[in-house]
Formats: structure tokens, C-alpha cells, sequence
């Protein structure tokens, strides 16, 4: 029987701000119902954000010191049980009783302690993973302080990117004062004259992963790696990619009750329709069966691929017979721009600036066509949760989307989706008009079928990490 640890800074629905969230929340869960007899449990902290409902299911099962560096810090620890996994959340309320998850200015220090306080946990838990799997910059320490600083015998440790851009970059005045680290691990977490906690992490993991197989051969050019593509080539023969799943029991347009009525791909697909209907009467659009809706649910940020849709968006409405709906919040001059689209195109043009999870299940049940045109994108849910209700997506090569939607062949009848290649406006204006195209012909619903049937389930992805974990216990 495996034994599992995850340690990440987030996770549904405890408390979460995006995407590490939703598969901190998703993926533990998902190898239990793959793997019955694998040992999984997750650590986080004890954020102010978790709700008291939650709470009063909790037991606390330990307390003890943490040192780092100079200090002498209380830890708390509360264990909650839910969906075959053991959770436990690091209590300290001077580093976690705040508003927000991140962007606090003792980051460093509050992410340090609770990575020094998972590894001082596990005596007194007496639990010793045979894979202590770390997400992102804020549990880098913890795969450090384990190489580094620790002597538990038989723990293999696998780090995950999710998204390389955020990598924890401090000066090194706080490498002992804050990090409790000294000289002699310098060499280990010195990137480009700074403490680097992602790449100390990537020098000592036995294995690092990113959220898809894309994204990691791309993290390892200049323009996709925010500069750490020469250590992720240092280290290219232990990378490796696995994409995400969505959560199909929370994305399913034939249960969802946030939908004015349920459809799947093979049962009441004509319900999809009536979603259409009422979205367009709803939100104001001209009604018309004919006329595809082409929706975008993102953050209004050039990296999204807004600044494309700025640049082509009329070109698109004046020649094509469309309607276009986005929802998201973001940079002010893209929430101003759709503002005003929306104005210049009355019946045909609604921006909705608002994050609304149940809107955006509407708006995904209703729409056609689905809009994603990254610059990057590590991994991405959206095209999954559109496919899965039955919107096609139209998506930009890149990282995750690359490796989830391929391009529809009529002649075939293969494929999932319309894809573009290059980061260029008119590329993506050439993917839309011949999405538009194909939503008038026959062909349509062949690919909306195969986007709708597409597995973009956990258990694909669960498998995959459970075959990882093993060939690392061998391995090393």
C-alpha cells in the first residue's frame, strides 16, 4: 500500500483562489477511488478562510514547537476525514488568520513555517509517506528541508509546477534569518543572485511535474520558463507532465441545477437549446437558433489572450453571423473595452464583468463555441468544463490546450476542437471564422459529440500519477 502526502496551500473547498485549489481538491480523492488501498493524505493550512461548518468536523490531534531559524513557533494540528483522504491543517493564527491566501509581506516566513511544521509533524503523527508530493513555490521548503535537513528514511519527494511564473524569488538576507538555511545549501537555492525557492525545490525532488506533458517540454525555452529554463533542462531527464481533470460529479450539464434544464451527450441534447434560448433572452441577445454564441469565460489579462480579441473582435462581428458573451474580471482597459463593445453591438454583444460561478455554468451550457486563446497556459479547465457542455473550443496550441482539444478533421470525422498555431490576432480571427463555418455545416454535430465525450475525468489523470509515484519508489 502507497503512502501519499500532499502539501499544497490550497484546496476546495476548504480555501482556494484557482487552479491549485481545484486539483489539491480533486486529485487526492480521485487515486483512493482509483487505488483502494493507497494511503493518501493531504496537509494545508489552517486558513482563515475555512469556514466553521468545516471546523466543527475537525478533531485536533497534536500540538508541539517549530523552530526556524530563531524562533520558537506554536503549531496546532486538526484532522478532518472526507472522501477517503485524511486531511490536516496547520494551525497558527499569527501566520494564517489573515484575508487572503497570499501577498502578505511575511510570505516567505509564513510558507517556511509551514513547510518546517509538516515535516515536524509526521512523528508525532506517526505517519511517514512513502511520496511526499509538494505543490507549487509555497511547499517548496518542504522538499528542500527534507533533503537538507531531515533524516526520515524512504521518503521520495515529487514537485509540482503548476504555474512557473509565480516561483517564490527572495533576497538572500533572509536565507538564515527567515529560511533557517545556511551557507552550505546556497549553491541549492541561488538563481540569478536570489533565493530561488522553485528551483531548490526542482535540485532536490526525485521527480518534478507540470500540469501537462506540453507545458513541460515548453518550460524549458526562454519565452514560456520567467528565465528558469536552464535549470528545468539541468534537470530535463526527471520532468515529465501530467494534465489535469475536472471534477465531472460538480461539471455535469446532466445533473447540474444551476442549468434551466439538463442534457448530456447522449440524453436530451436538445435541452442545450432551451439553454441557448434562455441565455439569449436573459442576457438580451437577439434569439436565433442559427446564429452561434461564441462565449469567453476568463481574467482580462493580455496572457488570456485578450489583447487578440481587442485587436480582431469587430473584424469578427462585422463579418461573421455570431453573437459574443465574455464574463471575467480583470485589467481595467479590457473590462472598459467589452463595456463599450457591448454598447457598439446591441442583441449581438454582452460583457458580463462579474466572477459568477453558477453564470458561468449557464453561459457554458448555452454557448456553441468556446474562446481560448492563451499565450500560455499551463494546464487550463475551461476548454474541459466548455467541452463537456457541449460548447466547442476554439484554443491557441499551447501548454494544456494543446494536449486536451486537437484540431477537428471533417473528412475524418476526428478531433475535438479548432485550433491556431501562432500568437497572432488574425490566426485566431481564421480559427473563428472557420468554427462559425462548421457550426452551420452537418459536421457540427459530430464534433460537438466528440467534445462532449472527450474523458477529461480525474481517473485518466489519477492513474497516471499512481504509475509515476511507483516508478519513483523503485527508481530512487
Amino acid at each position: 500500500m502507497s503512502k501519499i502526502l500532499f502539501v499544497a496551500a490550497e484546496a476546495v473547498p476548504f480555501a482556494s483562489t484557482g487552479g491549485l485549489g481545484d486539483v489539491i481538491g480533486s486529485l487526492p480523492e480521485a487515486i483512493v477511488k482509483t487505488d483502494k488501498s493507497a494511503d493518501v493524505r493531504v496537509v494545508l493550512p489552517l486558513h482563515s478562510k475555512v469556514t466553521a461548518e468545516t471546523r466543527k468536523e475537525m478533531t485536533k490531534v497534536c500540538e508541539f514547537t517549530v523552530s526556524l531559524s530563531w524562533r520558537n513557533l506554536y503549531c496546532g494540528v486538526w484532522q478532518l476525514k472526507k472522501g477517503g483522504v485524511t486531511y490536516y491543517f496547520i494551525d497558527n493564527e499569527y501566520y494564517f488568520n489573515r484575508s487572503r491566501l497570499y501577498g502578505e509581506y511575511d510570505d516567505a516566513e509564513r510558507y517556511a513555517y509551514f513547510c518546517k511544521a509538516v515535516l515536524d509533524m509526521l512523528p508525532e503523527i506517526d505517519f511517514y509517506p512513502d511520496i511526499l508530493h509538494a505543490h507549487d513555490w509555497q511547499s517548496a521548503l518542504s522538499v528542500v528541508y527534507l533533503r537538507r535537513r531531515y533524516n526520515y528514511p524512504n521518503i521520495h519527494t515529487v514537485y509540482t509546477i503548476h504555474n512557473i511564473e509565480y516561483q517564490g524569488v527572495y533576497n538572500f538576507s533572509i536565507l538564515g534569518d527567515v529560511f533557517g538555511l545556511s551557507d552550505a545549501d546556497r549553491e541549492i537555492m541561488e538563481y540569478d543572485g536570489d533565493i530561488n525557492l522553485t528551483k531548490g525545490a526542482i535540485v532536490c525532488c526525485d521527480k518534478l511535474t507540470t500540469v501537462s506533458q506540453k507545458y513541460s517540454e515548453e518550460i524549458r525555452t526562454p519565452f514560456y520558463s520567467y528565465g528558469l529554463y536552464h535549470v528545468i533542462n539541468r534537470f530535463a531527464f526527471k520532468t515529465m507532465g501530467i494534465v489535469n481533470g475536472i471534477d465531472y460529479k460538480y461539471y455535469n450539464p446532466n445533473t447540474d441545477p444551476d442549468l434551466p434544464a439538463n442534457f448530456s451527450a447522449t440524453r436530451l441534447l436538445k435541452n442545450k437549446a432551451v439553454c441557448k434560448e434562455q441565455l439569449q433572452e436573459t442576457l438580451g441577445l437577439t434569439p436565433s437558433k442559427d446564429t452561434p454564441i461564441v462565449a469567453m469565460i476568463t481574467r482580462l489579462a493580455s496572457h488570456k489572450g485578450v489583447d487578440l480579441v481587442k485587436r480582431v473582435i469587430d473584424e469578427a462581428l462585422a463579418t461573421e453571423d455570431m453573437q459574443f458573451v465574455v464574463l471575467g474580471t480583470g485589467e481595467k482597459d479590457y473590462e472598459d473595452f467589452f463595456c463599450e463593445l457591448q454598447d457598439r453591438y446591441p442583441g449581438r454583444v454582452r460583457a458580463l464583468i462579474e466572477f459568477n460561478k453558477a453564470l458561468s455554468k449557464r453561459i457554458y451550457a448555452a454557448a456553441d463555441l468556446f474562446l481560448m486563446p492563451s499565450k500560455s497556459e499551463p494546464c487550463g479547465l475551461s476548454q474541459m468544463i466548455a467541452s463537456r457542455y457541449g460548447a466547442v473550443s476554439i484554443v491557441r496550441e499551447t501548454g494544456g490546450l494543446y494536449d486536451t482539444i486537437k484540431p477537428f478533421n471533417p473528412e475524418t470525422g476526428e478531433g475535438n476542437g479548432i485550433t491556431f498555431v501562432t500568437y497572432n490576432a488574425h490566426d485566431m480571427l481564421d480559427a473563428i471564422r472557420r468554427a462559425v463555418a462548421l457550426y452551420k455545416s452537418p459536421a457540427f454535430k459530430t464534433l460537438r459529440k466528440n467534445a462532449m465525450t472527450t474523458d477529461f475525468s480525474w481517473s485518466a489523470s489519477a492513474e497516471k500519477y499512481l504509475t509515476m509515484y511507483r516508478e519513483v519508489e523503485e527508481l530512487y
